[in-house]
């Protein structure tokens, strides 16, 4: 019998939380037997080399941004004018649109068993190719952040419209997936959804070669040359992590101790994050190298792991950091960080956006650091094996799988 096929949609490739996570998945899948291909609008990004081997890579082609409009409008039936300003007035619409007719077409010529959809633009249109495809694949749509975080005030239209459009249009996939508690209960909260129809599966990180990863050499000289404590940050150098307040927090520590500051990731704030550090006078003791393939082997050997985010849907990283044994500092952002520690009980939690709260905790940890061993074992529950059988009893139910 020919194994099951399961289709997986992501809008690029990107270093991102849920591009990892998702690829994470697929390789899974493929060990079990599953049959899957990885659907991308945008086939770029730093992860296309990371593709596990026996994933099939599908690029669906760009037909035009008014061609998914009218195809979007076509899904909408008699609800089109819900699609009106967010989709047919928009100056610039969803751009997971313009790939919505292809995504139409793989699904009429395919007919995977089940597909899998990640943040909400790529959701909706998931279930409008569906709608327009008219088969029987079984469809998991998956919420990866806060969607009040999206679609807040002052935001465009194709965004602030997005509750609305979920509330319509999700209660006809199969399962509605969250990361987190804190994203399920948010996402009922903008929608009206039923909170207890949102299923809390998080990220699985911890693989089979995750202990091999987080033993590569160390990435960076000051991680390996017995110098003062390095403490680690890893993510994009966007406004959602809250780099200023951990340089200005760093500034505070760095004034009362030997310390120095890793920030592995690439984004729009370089120039100003590294302005702000020069002001600050900490500029001597900050890197930032830029992306980084393999960051586990930077966790497994710095001091302290900090998180400064506003906001978040399940941060891997700090999942990942606690797996490799590293200290872990966080602000208690929503969503997951309070999840992921367990209330602080395997990390410290501060406010968001409190310089002085942040450096506080940073020096407590350094001072006092945590079991290491207990804090891999925590790290270590969230197992890829763990969230695959989650998604499969929902992708594939009654078959075994999982």
């Amino acid at each position: 019998m020919p194994p099951r096929q399961i289709a997986l949609l992501l809008a690029s490739l990107t270093s991102g939380g849920v591009e990892r996570a998702t690829l994470r998945l697929a390789g899974e899948f493929t060990r079990r037997g599953v049959a899957v291909d990885l659907l991308v609008c945008r086939p770029q990004g730093e992860l296309l080399d990371a593709i596990p081997p026996a994933v099939r890579l599908l690029p669906l082609p760009d037909t035009g941004s008014l061609a998914g409009r009218l195809a979007a409008l076509r899904a909408a039936g008699c609800d089109w004018p819900a699609l009106l300003r967010p989709v047919l007035l928009a100056p610039h619409a969803s751009r997971a649109l313009r790939h919505l007719p292809a995504l139409v077409r793989y699904l009429k010529t395919e007919r995977p068993a089940a597909l899998l959809a990640a943040k909400t633009p790529v959701n909706l249109v998931a279930l409008w190719a569906r709608r327009l495809a008219g088969v029987p694949t079984r469809l998991v749509v998956s919420e990866r952040a806060q969607l009040s975080q999206i679609a807040r005030p002052g935001r465009p239209a194709k965004r602030t419209a997005l509750p609305r459009l979920a509330a319509m249009f999700y209660p006809e996939a199969e399962a509605i997936v969250a990361v987190s508690g804190g994203v399920a209960d948010d996402l009922a909260a903008q929608t009206g959804l039923v909170r207890e129809c949102i299923t809390v599966i998080h990220n699985g990180i911890v693989d089979a070669g995750f202990a091999k990863r987080a033993a590569q050499p160390a990435p960076h000289p000051w991680l390996a040359d017995g110098g003062a404590p390095v403490l680690l940050a890893v993510g994009r150098l966007q406004p959602e992590k809250d780099y200023p307040t951990l340089l200005r927090a760093f500034a505070r520590l760095r004034k009362a101790r030997p310390a120095r500051l890793l920030i592995l990731g690439e984004g729009p704030l370089r120039a100003e994050l590294q302005a702000l550090a020069e002001a600050l006078g900490i500029g001597a003791d900050l890197a930032m190298p830029g992306f980084c393939a393999n960051p586990l082997a930077a966790m497994s050997r710095a001091a302290a792991f900090v998180l400064s985010s506003r906001t978040e849907g399940f941060p891997n990283v700090l999942a990942e950091a606690l797996a490799c044994g590293c200290p872990v500092v966080s602000t208690d952002c929503p969503s997951g960080p309070r999840e992921i520690l367990d209330g602080g009980r395997y990390g410290r939690l501060v406010p968001v956006a409190d310089a002085d709260a942040l450096a506080a905790a940073l020096a407590a940890t350094l001072d006092a650091p945590p079991d290491r061993e207990a804090l891999r074992r925590r790290g270590y529950e969230f197992s890829v094996t763990r969230a695959a059988d989650a998604y499969l009893n929902l992708l594939l139910p009654g078959t075994g799988e999982g």
